[in-house]
């Protein structure tokens, strides 16, 4: 299958993010991403991708042994010249003939990802749902450029879903003093503004 767009929406009526993937071959793909899933999948995915970038470098397996600031600089040079040449302004063709996995997206459970010796990154998108006798599932294989640019549009739909954004500090309580030898748990919170 040859990928010819990709789409990455966060919908805040669902909470969820919906990936279309739009083939040459007018199928289109859905998915439903999660924040629980995105919590483990995003620093996998950002760590094997800046791992296949950095051997993509001339110096290659010489990177191995170099400090943690090089690789970040030279990982995100690629990133960068990758998004250079991405085509972020097309619209997304909607209007696809064929849906294999039908209407309804798959609700993402588990996502199985490899590098593979060609340079591509395998990604395998799984649904196993407790109720559920078939599970579906959806395999691509995907140049770094590719992924590069899914990896953008993934981070621009966290943004937005403000899924990347640290919890909100509830009130800070302090101690009020007066239970000196009382159980931290059992004393009485005092709140700031």
């Amino acid at each position: 299958m040859k990928i010819h767009q990709l789409s990455v929406t966060y919908l805040a009526e669902q909470d969820r993010i919906l990936v279309r993937v739009n083939t040459e071959a007018a199928e289109e793909m859905r998915l439903w991403l999660t924040r629980r899933l995105m919590l483990g999948l995003w620093p996998l995915l950002s760590k094997l991708l800046t791992k296949h970038l950095l051997k993509l470098e001339a110096a290659g397996t010489s990177l191995e042994a170099a400090d943690e600031g090089l690789k970040k600089m030279l990982a995100d040079f690629r990133k960068e010249e990758f998004l250079k040449d991405a085509d972020f302004e097309t619209p997304y063709k909607d209007n696809q003939s064929q849906l294999p996995l039908g209407d309804e997206p798959l609700l993402i459970t588990d996502v199985d990802a490899a590098p593979l010796a060609n340079g591509r990154l395998r990604l395998s998108f799984n649904e196993r749902l407790p109720a559920v006798t078939k599970p579906r599932s959806f395999q691509i294989e995907m140049e770094p450029k590719l992924m590069q640019g899914m990896m953008h549009l993934l981070e621009q739909a966290l943004v937005r879903a403000q899924w990347r954004e640290p919890f909100a500090a509830g009130p800070v309580a302090v101690e009020d003093g007066t239970a000196g030898d009382v159980e931290p748990s059992l004393r009485k919170p005092r709140y700031l503004n």
